[in-house]
């Protein structure tokens, strides 16, 4: 095709800004943390440049000075250095520079252009697709969401990375953790008891809440979310395919303002509570909650929005209501099949978004045949494999939901961790308020 041949003759690339970046560094060895935030050696299109960059950040790695004598004899004891140009190539690049103080600019070309070679790659893909079609048209169109979606993320191309630099990363969290003195490492739940077990909600992880109908699912989930968004300023997407968008705020605006639902439902609103209303529809206007509640909603469709979401305004935490009520890609031989599909296609999308996706689902009716009703990870609705995909697994149980069980935990819910990837197993109590949808710790709710 005409098209294709125009864009191989014309790769974009820019050969001095390549030879500024490196000749910068080379004068100023400081430079090359500057120019490490922007570009990796994959950026550069002259494979020599790519060697001399990788090369760079090895020096700077082992926090060996960088200059043309350290540079040159580390790229001469890999039998490199003619490759390169020589040393004479080296010392040619810090003649070129104006100044090092546009190194940033420099920088900025450089994966400018490296943006739009991997675009043209990523399209020359999708056409290749598009043309031979062996797949189906859901997956074709999440491939090319996903290879669009990694270049805008910065995150194309990676595959292996060394322990030398995960080392790093974990050394650093460490660092952090011991130095906040905090022992919650993750998203801000809004429960003591729960963030003690759990160090809050973990990036990448998936965390299933179920229960049986009337338990208060949904509530606890809304629970968890404004606390997030509130509490720890976070991002939050919300599916809803349940309730009505206008049926979550409402719940939401419930358990903020501490008006009964009802009241909020039906209008009928006393004098003292209007300011107790507003209050709370206030506090909850600037929070960073999205909702869709479009019905019967695919995994392709919700990874696209939350891969819109996060380019768009961030993304921090995600929550399904509920996962039953998805519906699949494609076509699969039995509802057990395809609900196994959703839940491994929510695990990769906590990985791909980088955040929590706090899932809600049903359980069986086994947990009805039971003396006390108490629920299994067994139970989990229409598949084990629900069970295999999710970090962490909680249950919500209240034994006065049952009017044959004699219980003095009247308005107590067990939250039951059954499944903890990163810890212990334990159960914890919450406090239940079912006329305003809001669960609070036994002892105290935490800020109040």
């Amino acid at each position: 095709m005409k098209i294709v041949e125009d864009i191989k003759k014309n790769i974009p690339y820019s050969l001095e800004s390549e030879q500024c970046v490196i000749g910068s560094i080379l004068l100023d060895a400081d430079t090359f943390l500057i120019v490490d935030e922007v570009l990796n050696g994959d950026d550069f299109y002259i494979g020599s440049h790519k060697i001399i960059y990788d090369t760079m950040a090895e020096l700077n790695n082992e926090r060996i000075p960088i200059d043309v004598v350290t540079l040159s004899e580390r790229i001469r004891n890999k039998g490199l250095l003619d490759q390169i140009g020589g040393v004479n190539y080296l010392t040619s690049t810090t003649r070129i520079i104006p100044t090092t103080s546009n190194v940033k600019t420099y920088a900025d070309i450089v994966k400018e252009k490296s943006i739009l070679r991997r675009l043209i790659e990523a399209s020359g893909d999708i056409m290749n697709l598009s043309y031979n079609p062996g797949e189906s048209i859901e997956e074709i169109l999440n491939i090319a969401e996903k290879k669009i979606f990694d270049i805008s993320q910065d995150n194309a191309g990676v595959d292996f990375n060394p322990i030398n630099e995960i080392l790093k990363n974990v050394f650093k969290n460490i660092e952090d953790n011991y130095n906040n003195g905090s022992e919650m490492t993750g998203l801000d739940t809004g429960f003591k008891d729960l963030n003690d077990k759990l160090g809050g909600f973990h990036k990448s992880d998936l965390i299933l809440i179920a229960a049986r109908p009337g338990m208060g699912k949904t509530a606890f989930a809304l629970n968890l979310v404004a606390n997030a968004a509130l509490r720890a300023k976070a991002k939050v997407a919300v599916f809803s395919l349940e309730m009505s968008k206008e049926q979550l705020v409402q719940r939401l605006v419930s358990a903020q303002s501490n008006v009964e639902l009802k009241n909020i439902t039906t209008g009928k609103i006393a004098d003292n509570q209007w300011s107790d209303l507003i209050d709370a529809m206030k506090v909850l206007g600037v929070a960073n909650i999205y909702i869709d509640d479009s019905p019967g909603i695919k995994m392709s469709e919700i990874r696209t929005k939350c891969r819109k979401l996060k380019i768009d305004q961030g993304l921090d935490m995600i929550m399904i209501d509920y996962l039953q009520l998805m519906e699949g890609d494609g076509k699969a031989e039995s509802r057990q099949q395809e609900v196994s599909k959703i839940s491994r296609g929510l695990k990769i999308l906590a990985k791909e978004m980088d955040c929590p996706v706090l899932a809600l689902s049903q359980l069986s009716r086994n947990t009805e045949s039971t003396k006390d009703h108490t629920p299994k990870l067994s139970d989990l609705r229409d598949s084990g494999a629900i069970e295999q995909d999710a970090d962490i697994v909680m249950f919500i149980y209240r034994e006065d939901y049952y009017e044959e069980i004699e219980t003095k935990k009247k308005n107590i819910a067990d939250i039951k961790i059954a499944k903890n990837r990163h810890g212990e197993l334990s159960t914890i109590e919450l406090v239940w308020i079912s006329e305003i949808q809001k669960f609070k710790d036994k002892a105290k709710e935490i800020g109040s």
